[in-house]
């Protein structure tokens, strides 16, 4: 949706009340200004909306200036603006139309024909066919006066006459309009402004009224929500103050079961630990004989490893004291072995060499 926020300019604050209400369950953003001033104060502050909603009648600087002047301004001129006013008359709305308002919401509005001027503005500006924003110096229109209601020509001129008779002779065509100012006129003229004062005066206090009305809703509202939330202070403050104390009284509680329950087990361990720790006189004794047999065990094994330890070390020197004299033997041997071996050689060769000279020289002789 391309509409998504307003500015409600009205004097009314039941008018406001009403159109905001309305303008809120299409989800739209409402901002209200009580005056045509304070709207203009609103929209020279860069404050942009997608649409202004304009009260006809206010006090002070109506609705038909301030239009003037946001569509003489051309940071503004853009805003679409609907009028808001109970005027009904055709050449009214299209005179407002041509002065650059977009459409006119009646007054008072109803949902059906507020949803049709935004869905068709929302069409409008998301299709980029928004009329364009009149020029400055355009003819000062909507200054359309009650004499219309009245359906008197706007070139009539006003003459004291008698009541009218039914036989009176018409105008001539073509002659000046004149409007007899007749007792019925008269009547119809002070109905008018009897009628247009009353709805004017009520109108002023309907909205005393609502005002009063809505001051002391609120100020009720207000004194309501103080008590509320001062007893809904008072009722968490007692409320966690029992938490607290309760919580206190079951810490407390939870503490000393805790602390008895704990004082049972270090009694028991303790009762157990003094049954089963320590040595006694008979833990002694037994730790007494048993140490001396260990000792006597001991004694025994060192003379029995001494005596065998004495008996391989003479095995040993003996065997080693054999073994030497075997080799010293075998080294006697061998070498007497040797000498013979050499004796007997040196005799084998000399016999040998006697042997050939005998026979060389035999064979000398026999040669």
């Amino acid at each position: 949706m391309a509409i998504k926020n307003a500015l409600l300019v009205d004097d009314s604050k039941v008018a406001r009340f009403a159109l905001s209400k309305l303008l809120e369950s299409r989800d739209m953003e409402v901002n209200m200004a009580g005056s045509a001033e304070e709207a203009l104060d609103f929209l020279n502050n860069d404050n942009r909306p997608d649409v202004i909603f304009m009260d006809h009648l206010m006090p002070g600087m109506n609705g038909v200036e301030a239009i003037k002047a946001i569509k003489g301004n051309p940071d503004t001129a853009a805003i679409p603006i609907i009028m808001c006013t109970s005027k009904k008359s055709s050449n009214f709305m299209e005179e407002a139309k041509n002065f650059g308002v977009y459409n006119i919401l009646t007054k008072p509005p109803h949902t059906d024909g507020l949803h049709l001027i935004l869905d068709q503005l929302d069409r409008d500006v998301a299709e980029g066919t928004l009329p364009e924003p009149p020029e400055p110096g355009s003819a000062d229109l909507l200054d359309i006066k009650d004499d219309e209601l009245l359906n008197i020509p706007g070139d009539a001129s006003v003459e004291m006459t008698m009541k009218a008779d039914d036989d009176a002779p018409a105008p001539a065509s073509g002659a000046s309009s004149v409007v007899p100012l007749t007792s019925d006129l008269i009547e119809q003229i002070a109905r008018s402004a009897v009628k247009t004062h009353i709805n004017n005066r009520l109108h002023e206090l309907l909205s005393s009224l609502f005002d009063e009305q809505f001051d002391h809703l609120k100020r009720a509202l207000d004194e309501s929500r103080s008590k509320q939330e001062k007893t809904l202070e008072e009722r968490l403050d007692r409320m966690t103050s029992l938490i607290e104390d309760r919580t206190k009284h079951l810490r407390d509680e939870v503490a000393a079961e805790v602390n008895l329950n704990l004082a049972r087990e270090l009694a028991d361990l303790k009762k157990s630990l003094q049954r089963n720790s320590g040595f006694t006189s008979e833990h002694m004794a037994e730790l007494k004989d048993h140490i001396t047999s260990v000792q006597t065990i001991d004694t025994e094994f060192w003379q029995t490893l001494q005596s065998e330890a004495i008996q391989q070390a003479h095995e040993i020197s003996r065997e080693t004291a054999e073994d030497i004299a075997q080799r010293t033997i075998d080294l006697f041997v061998a070498q007497q072995r040797s000498a013979s071996s050499r004796v007997y050689t040196i005799g084998l060769a000399v016999s040998l060499s006697i042997f050939s000279v005998g026979i060389a020289w035999l064979s000398g002789l026999f040669g």
